[in-house]
């Protein structure tokens, strides 16, 4: 099993519209073959005083894929190409941790 956070940071006030592009994807990502979850997250609510926030505008997509070779496919899915493009002039940064158990 092949764990992903990808760490998403939008300009000052563009993350809805990251997460919008990302909700329009999600149907075709979780079609492609060994996705177990992708699933976008922010920081909860109410969380407990002194527990680290990522912020405003940024999120992070919490992924889990079957395979190495399932997760190096959807990397270059025309419709992860595509959101890409759509998103890049609002995105900030991103970083992309592979993980995998210990």
């Amino acid at each position: 099993m092949i764990h992903v956070l990808a760490m998403i940071t939008a300009h000052p006030g563009m993350r809805d519209r990251i997460l919008a592009a990302y909700r329009d994807n999600v149907a075709a990502v979780r079609a492609e073959a060994g996705c177990v979850q992708y699933e976008a997250v922010v920081d909860a609510a109410g969380a407990a005083p002194g527990m680290a926030r990522f912020g405003d505008d940024s999120f992070v997509v919490v992924e889990r894929w079957e395979s190495m070779a399932a997760l190096q496919a959807h990397a270059v899915a025309p419709h992860m190409k595509a959101y890409a493009l759509k998103v890049k002039e609002w995105t900030a940064n991103r970083a992309i941790h592979v993980l995998e158990a210990a």
